[in-house]
């Protein structure tokens, strides 16, 4: 997974924001790492990379609306766009290679790649908040980071600035 530092370091800072590369149960700096469900106190984590984990199970419950999630890995991705996105970028499995491609062709399709490779995180970070509710603006009403908090983990990564 050898990637430009910038990219690298927005995935770093991305994953501290979704709160993986720093669960406490994760032993694969977040790769493995289930949305904590209503009623857990630590959370979850996997081991079988083969597919996305909620490939053959229910989703997780997250409060007494209803809602619930799918979310797993890195970057917290959703197991409803799972099979379209494993069949077009021939995914073998859910291992953090193919995280890490499926985190490129995400910030490609938000119109971020180029701005995340040229250092422009405000901008990078505008244009994907409605795919990652922890990112500053992001319109879900969940709990967001500031933007200094997020402009120091991916400086602290080796990210540059630029924007």
């Amino acid at each position: 997974m050898d990637q430009p530092l910038n990219r690298k370091a927005f995935g770093d800072m991305l994953a501290f924001s979704e709160g993986t590369s720093t669960h406490p149960l994760t032993r694969m700096n977040g790769y493995d790492v289930i949305v904590t469900g209503l009623g857990e106190k630590q959370g979850e984590v996997f081991t079988d990379f083969s597919d996305h984990p909620f490939a053959h199970r229910r989703a997780k419950e997250l409060n007494s609306h209803g809602l619930a999630s799918t979310a797993a890995g890195r970057y917290q991705q959703l197991y409803r766009y799972w099979p379209a996105y494993k069949k077009q970028l021939n995914l073998p499995d859910f291992s953090p290679a193919s995280q890490e491609r499926l985190l490129d062709q995400l910030l490609k399709e938000q119109g971020a790649y180029a701005d995340v490779l040229a250092g422009r995180i405000r901008t990078a970070i505008g244009k994907t908040n409605d795919i990652w509710a922890s990112l500053t603006g992001s319109p879900y009403g969940q709990k967001t980071h500031a933007i200094e908090t997020l402009l120091n983990a991916y400086q602290k990564a080796g990210g540059v600035i630029t924007d």
